[in-house]
């Protein structure tokens, strides 16, 4: 369950809060994709690096794709 989602524009990482607070480790997963977890090893939270690319431009795009096919079907 996603407590809080917060993106910093300066560092361009999108934090997925799942359960709040302190973190243990923090644990690769792939790519610029990071899992926090708390001392008993529970994901607290979700680091995506790159944001902008790897998450935003891709729903920015899917958004983009989805309108302008509604677009097409009320005209």
């Amino acid at each position: 369950m996603v407590k809080k989602v917060h993106y910093d524009p300066e560092a361009d990482i999108l934090y997925i809060i799942t359960k709040e607070g302190p973190f243990e480790d923090t644990l690769p997963a792939e790519d610029d994709v990071y899992i926090e977890v708390d001392e008993n090893g529970n994901i607290i939270g979700i680091e995506i690096w790159k944001a902008s690319i790897n998450i935003l431009e891709n729903i920015t795009n899917t958004i983009s794709k989805k309108l302008k096919k509604q677009i097409q079907i009320t005209k």
